[in-house]
């Protein structure tokens, strides 16, 4: 189905919302979630929904403009892109750190869940890059997706890790940063020999 912002492919839906799902993380960031919550502080799952879908789509729109703006490319920033998500899912595969998120401390539901946790660099550069493979329908309604998904995930947080359990929830987070190594790849890959041809 065509539409004003590309053609609506239900494949391109389900393939982004993984992917983004993996990035996003919601299931990882369990612990965080309790740990704030023994903390005493207050957790609205619907704030931080609210806040997190409307930064990033706003990155969606306006990150092209951006690129356009520094005289970047979208392929160029797909395999840069790439490259980063590959490191990404390394951290989560391998259990290391790569990336440190120092002075990001905060409170409350939009910061640190909403940002940057949840739209925080890594999903604006997912974002960015799939755009080049992506129509912006597709991404739209994954993001949607994906928001809507956050929204159980943070309302049934507790109930999540009393009957998964801390194995499950690490075995689930190496199965998505396996799928995101793969997208990287293909990202970095399909991308370069745009380039090269």
């Amino acid at each position: 189905m065509q539409t004003f912002f590309g053609t609506f492919d239900i494949w391109q839906v389900l393939s982004s919302f993984i992917f983004l799902f993996a990035i996003i993380d919601p299931l990882g960031n369990i612990p965080v979630t309790l740990n704030m919550e023994r903390k005493g502080i207050k957790i609205d799952a619907f704030k931080v929904c609210i806040a997190t879908i409307v930064i990033l789509l706003a990155f969606l729109f306006a990150g092209e403009w951006i690129l356009k703006l520094f005289g970047v490319k979208i392929e160029y920033f797909a395999i840069a892109g790439g490259f980063v998500i590959l490191l990404m899912a390394l951290e989560m595969v391998l259990d290391i750190t790569i990336f440190k998120n120092e002075g990001l401390d905060g409170s409350g539901s939009i910061v640190p869940l909403a940002f940057p946790m949840y739209a925080g660099p890594g999903a604006f550069t997912a974002l960015l890059s799939i755009t080049a493979e992506y129509d912006i329908i597709n991404l739209v309604l994954s993001l949607t997706l994906n928001t809507l998904t956050l929204f159980g995930v943070l309302k049934g947080t507790r109930w999540l890790n009393k009957y998964l359990g801390k194995t499950a929830l690490y075995i689930l987070r190496k199965f998505f940063g396996i799928i995101v190594l793969a997208i990287a790849c293909k990202l970095m890959f399909a991308n370069l020999a745009t380039v090269f041809s």
